[in-house]
């Protein structure tokens, strides 16, 4: 399944002062899909920037939680996320 706009990534932690904000985001999608470039297809318009942290909740089969960085958030709207390794 592809994103969809109309159930977007929410911000529940701003960033203040540089720090990176903490996104939250639900879907059916596997955290590799999500992981697609420009998956976000309106992310910079949300607000997301380089750096930013987003939870992703799959609600489905295998139910589980993936946390990724915003690594590109393009000037045409869209953003990309990585995988975050936890070392």
């Amino acid at each position: 399944m592809a994103y969809s706009v109309s159930i977007p990534p929410k911000c529940i932690v701003p960033g203040l002062g540089g720090a990176p904000a903490l996104w939250t985001y639900s879907s059916v999608d596997v955290h590799t899909d999500v992981d697609g470039t420009d998956y976000f297809t309106n992310g910079t318009a949300l607000g997301m920037k380089v750096g930013d942290f987003v939870l992703v909740a799959k609600t489905t089969a295998t139910i589980g939680a993936t946390m990724h960085v915003v690594t590109v958030a393009t000037a045409g709207g869209a953003a990309t996320v990585s995988a975050a390794i936890l070392a």
